[in-house]
């Protein structure tokens, strides 16, 4: 029995890497989907289209930088008149920026802080109201073993993780886990790694209820991708 048919998934930056693919995962089973993308409306067209073709019975892509308030709050308000609740929140959306931390400019530590922790923090908090069971937060292994040449990445990795054993224990009725890739052959990883698909099956499985974990748990990608 399909526990997820039917059920209504948000997924930040869907429209390339680990976030298409989990849509594409998510249209199998039969969900509808509320989609964002940052800047290329014709990648999220392509995106929307298989998501069709794969199963998906509703599928809306809505243009979205987490960085910027008012689309938080206009975005919010589009997807509670389009869809009213959200059973599935993944919060993908991310940026990492390769180079050594002396090297790194404020605009571009600020632009990693902004993205995967202010914006990820500040659109969990607005769509709270609609959010019926699971959040699930995409962290990083650099998120529990650091290394050199993305310190800023590793940092807000390590602030996604807290961020979500934290939310767990205030709000007890819902899921909420830091799913953690390790290397993923996606853009953002110069196309080197594991394939994302390995990723998008975990994200599902824990949506479905399909790990026997706390809400508050990491759930590392490198651990448990072969058995899916």
């Amino acid at each position: 029995m399909n526990e997820l048919a039917g059920k209504t998934v948000l997924i930040t930056g869907a429209s390339r890497g680990i976030g298409e693919v989990t849509a594409y995962e998510f249209a199998k089973a039969g969900c509808k989907l509320a989609l964002t993308y940052l800047s290329k409306p014709e990648e999220a067209k392509l995106v929307e289209d298989k998501c069709r073709q794969l199963g998906a019975p509703k599928v809306m892509f809505y243009q979205l930088d987490v960085t910027n308030d008012d689309q938080i709050h206009e975005f919010v308000k589009n997807t509670k008149t389009d869809f009213g609740s959200i059973d599935v929140l993944v919060n993908n959306a991310g940026i990492l920026i390769w180079k050594f931390f002396s090297d790194m400019s404020f605009d571009e530590i600020d632009q990693q802080v902004a993205v995967n922790v202010t914006g990820l923090m500040k659109l969990t908090n607005a769509l709270l109201p609609q959010i019926q069971e699971t959040i699930i937060n995409i962290g990083s292994q650099a998120g529990k073993r650091a290394g050199a040449e993305h310190v800023a990445y590793c940092a807000t990795k390590f602030a996604v993780r807290g961020f979500t054993q934290g939310l767990a224990q205030e709000l007890p009725s819902l899921k909420i886990y830091a799913v953690n890739p390790d290397g993923i052959n996606t853009q953002m990883n110069d196309w080197g790694g594991r394939p994302p698909e390995q990723v998008a099956k975990v994200i599902v499985k824990a949506a479905s209820g399909g790990y026997d974990l706390m809400s508050g748990s990491d759930i590392d990608v490198w651990e448990i991708a072969d058995e899916n």
